[in-house]
């Protein structure tokens, strides 16, 4: 067995540390998952540049085309045989090294590709710009045995850009024992974290979770602790596989039962107990409903402990409805209109099988966020103790809120690609209008209060046209809950703790009073529409322009204080997609069925003028007050946020109230 290293390597040195694994798909995942770990479509879409002394030329292919099926012979989940003469590319989400995240919150300079081959071929490593163009960087010939060590250079990727190796086989089967990017040095600090997860009625997913992460003995090795708060009436303990999962984690593994205080209360508990009962020196929060790749806990670990200053580390969202594809890059907040979004210049739903990461340029810029959500989100114990918990807000928010509180504190957050869990995509939710209305917009004006401008007026009057559309659209009860999410707010910090275990049971009662609060199984259930199968299919077109849109609306308003027509109280006058649940839709009907986002179901919405009027009026109302009391209500929520995110307020106030 021989060791190589790069031409310009300095000697490989006895104290590394592994930053991330080669790992390679489950033998069941479809070639569409396989795409996220390597990339098996011919050529490289680059010409390269000239090889490297004892290197041969690789061949120059201007295009990636599609392969027949798989190249790559999976073995284990770190081990494969690529057969004679083919090719295949680890330039993929997990395989890939990130480099331009590295460059810019490590304190790295240099990086190791190190590799354990047999049989006949080569190892070749590119490089990406942030521009998404390809460098060839360096290659090795491969012949019997080889351990390779290959130092990189991580100076390039100020902006951003990857790092990636193919393999190509001879005549004979090249074999990938193992391999992974290291740290030159050793890492500062330690690896030890606890891992929190909070649960509500999902035992199975959970049980999966916990079963992933005793699976893996280098995982495990690094955890001191799996706090996992129970909020459900369906208890893990309860779930087929907990008995064994429980065993393989043994004295680590601590189940708190608890009465249902949302996912804040849930990540609260963690919090309170890993400061209080562990020696850990990372914190990492997790949804109870993912999918886990059980190598980003250490990626995540790794990412810390390099970072130059304590920050916190943020794993992406794959999808578990479509595997393959990135729910989202990174999140932002507008500090204007104090409303969250996706990174600029990114795309959602972006399907890394249909277009994998060497065809995508966006994905190799460096993406900055203003918070990572809690489905994966790593918290080093200093901050935590520095920052105090989260705030008391049951659900949405929450993790923004403490993003941004965190960088007013000087801790910054990085969302890193290759770290990341699957969960189920937002695509099938709207959030925004059912029963989490009232938190997405009490806990907004929260953390607006807490981190947002000095003048409110930009985020009063996005919110109050949403106020519109919801009215337009006949959600009245969204309308409802936002007024209810506003006087809370307006009443004061005080009495966050107080409602905090009963506030939701408040909430659904508020939603249950109106039609589109109150789900039917099916369109079926009440009668269909008189429209024929022509006129049932066609819908307006979106008004284009100011003008027409405002026109649009001004319609909409006028009819919307008009009676309606009693038959339509009974008979919808359209059964409406949610597709097609336009305001510019819904706002010309005195009634219609819509289906709700996920399918499962229907609300039937019926026009009504007088609750209209009275929302509208007082949702107004409301807005004119935040508006002229929002110095004060900045300044008395900033002054409770240490009592409200102390641990002592959490446990005299909830945990042992």
């Amino acid at each position: 067995m021989t060791t190589t290293t790069g031409p310009d390597a300095a000697p490989a040195t006895a104290i590394d540390t592994l930053l991330q694994r080669i790992i390679l798909p489950r033998q069941a995942d479809p070639l569409s998952v396989r795409a996220l770990y390597v990339d098996e479509r011919t050529g490289t879409a680059l010409a390269p540049t000239t090889p490297q002394p004892g290197t041969r030329e690789k061949p120059m292919t201007l295009t990636v085309s599609a392969s027949s099926g798989r190249a790559l012979r999976v073995t284990s989940r770190t081990s494969a045989v690529l057969p004679p003469q083919s090719e295949v590319s680890f330039g993929a989400y997990f395989n890939g090294f990130a480099a331009g995240y590295w460059r810019h919150w490590s304190a790295l300079t240099e990086l190791r590709l190190k590799l354990s081959l047999e049989g006949e071929g080569r190892v070749d490593v590119y490089r990406s710009k942030a521009d998404g163009s390809h460098i060839y960087v360096t290659g090795e010939v491969v012949s019997g045995e080889q351990d390779l060590d290959l130092a990189l250079d991580l100076r390039p990727f100020e902006d951003g850009g990857w790092y990636w190796f193919d393999l190509t086989s001879a005549d004979a089967e090249l074999t990938l024992h193992g391999g992974g990017w290291h740290a030159p040095t050793a890492a500062p600090g330690r690896a030890a974290v606890t891992i929190g997860m909070p649960t509500f009625n999902r035992p199975a997913d959970c049980v999966a979770t916990l079963t992933a992460i005793a699976s893996d003995p280098e995982v495990l090795a690094t955890v001191t602790a799996v706090i996992l708060p129970d909020q459900g009436t369906q208890k893990v303990r309860d779930a087929a596989g907990f008995a064994a999962a429980a065993d393989a984690l043994g004295d680590k593994l601590r189940i708190i039962d608890q009465p249902n205080l949302g996912g804040s209360g849930g990540y609260a508990r963690v919090m309170y107990e890993a400061l209080g009962s562990t020696d850990c020196e990372q914190i990492l929060y997790m949804d109870d409903d993912i999918l886990l790749e059980p190598d980003s806990i250490l990626r995540a670990v790794a990412f810390s402990r390099f970072a130059r200053e304590p920050m916190l580390v943020g794993g992406q969202m794959l999808s578990l409805q479509a595997r393959s594809q990135l729910s989202t890059m990174g999140e932002v907040v507008d500090r204007n209109q104090f409303m969250w979004r996706v990174a600029p210049e990114t795309e959602p739903h972006h399907d890394l099988a249909a277009q994998t990461l060497r065809q995508t340029p966006w994905l190799h810029r460096r993406v900055d966020v203003d918070y990572n959500a809690w489905w994966m989100c790593l918290i080093p114990r200093v901050v935590a103790e520095d920052l105090g918990l989260p705030l008391p807000l049951f659900i949405k928010w929450d993790d923004a809120e403490y993003g941004l509180r965190a960088r007013g504190r000087g801790y910054r957050t990085a969302t890193v690609p290759g770290i990341a869990i699957w969960h189920m995509s937002f695509i099938e939710k709207d959030d925004s209008s059912d029963w989490q209305a009232y938190f997405h917009y009490r806990n907004r004006f929260i953390a607006a209060a807490l981190h947002g401008p000095e003048s409110p007026k930009a985020m009063l009057q996005e919110s109050f046209k949403r106020t519109l559309r919801h009215l337009m659209l006949m959600e009245y009860s969204a309308v409802a809950l936002q007024i209810k999410g506003l006087t809370d707010f307006l009443a004061g910090p005080e009495s966050l703790f107080a409602t905090l275990p009963g506030v939701l049971g408040e909430v659904r009662a508020e939603r249950a009073r109106y039609d589109d609060g109150r789900p039917l199984q099916s369109a079926t259930e009440v009668p269909l529409s008189t429209l024929d199968a022509l006129g049932a299919q066609l819908f307006p077109e979106p008004p284009v322009g100011r003008l027409k849109a405002g026109l649009g609306l001004a319609r909409g308003i006028v009819r919307n204080l008009k009676a309606p027509d009693p038959a339509a109280a009974t008979v919808p006058q359209r059964n409406v997609p949610w597709t097609k649940a336009q305001w510019f839709v819904l706002s010309n009907l005195d009634s219609a069925t819509v289906s709700t986002p996920d399918g499962r179901g229907v609300t039937f919405r019926r026009r009504d003028p007088e609750v209209f009027k009275q929302l509208v009026k007082r949702s107004a109302e409301l807005h004119r007050q935040v508006q002229k009391r929002w110095p004060e209500l900045r300044a008395s929520y900033r002054e409770a946020q240490p009592w409200l995110t102390g641990r002592e307020a959490w446990r005299d106030e909830i945990f042992e109230h």
